[in-house]
């Protein structure tokens, strides 16, 4: 199982990204995604989590800003973000359980990371 991110880059204060994680390889069921970031000097952080009976849960920090959602049929997770501040400045990480051919229980996958760069 492979996670691929993408997505990130540079914009300005207040404005938008769009990113997105695509699963690929022997996938049976996807539990839930998730997308954390890691800021320079910082721990990595819990952004967004979107299980697979559609709840969400967010930062505190994003909330209203941030919306995460899921395409189950092209096992795709989006990470809408609006009005970006340069404290969202980090490498943005995908993270799903997922349920693989050959095993009994969800293991955890992790993405590349992306860099999300919030700048004048």
């Amino acid at each position: 199982v492979q996670l691929q991110a993408s997505g990130g880059g540079l914009v300005q204060p207040g404005g938008s990204l769009r990113l997105s994680c695509v699963a690929s390889g022997s996938i049976l069921s996807i539990n839930f995604m998730a997308w954390f970031r890691q800021a320079p000097g910082k721990q990595r952080e819990l952004v967004a989590t979107l299980t697979s009976g559609g709840i969400t849960t967010y930062a505190d920090s994003v909330k209203g800003r941030f919306a995460i959602s899921r395409d189950n049929a092209r096992g795709t997770v989006n990470l809408q973000m609006n009005s970006l501040k340069p404290e969202d400045t980090a490498v943005y990480f995908c993270n799903a359980g997922v349920l693989s051919s050959g095993f009994t229980a969800p293991r955890g996958f992790w993405g590349q990371g992306t860099l999300v760069t919030v700048s004048s």
